[in-house]
């Protein structure tokens, strides 16, 4: 395998992982930053208030996301097994 093929499929992985990382990453962002609000607005400073809402949106968002995630890993993959040699 010549190393321009093997350097361009580890920057498409690479570029993968981001690209799948970013929606549920960014769902947990935005819910931390809602909810540190609230609390410091509330002066509530309990730990299970920061992280059970944040939990409960990545799990909503890979519930959401998890097939489309899937789909692209697949097509990856599938692609890297086809990739002639």
């Amino acid at each position: 395998m010549p190393i321009a093929t093997l350097v361009h499929d580890a920057q498409w992985a690479l570029w993968l992982v981001v690209l799948l990382s970013l929606p549920v990453l960014g769902v947990a962002a935005l819910v931390g930053f809602v909810v540190a609000a609230f609390q410091a607005a509330s002066q509530i400073q309990d730990p299970t208030i920061s992280h059970l809402p944040r939990l409960i949106v990545v799990v909503a968002a890979l519930a959401i996301v998890g097939p489309w995630m899937g789909h692209a890993i697949g097509e990856f993959a599938e692609r890297m097994f086809a990739a002639p040699r």
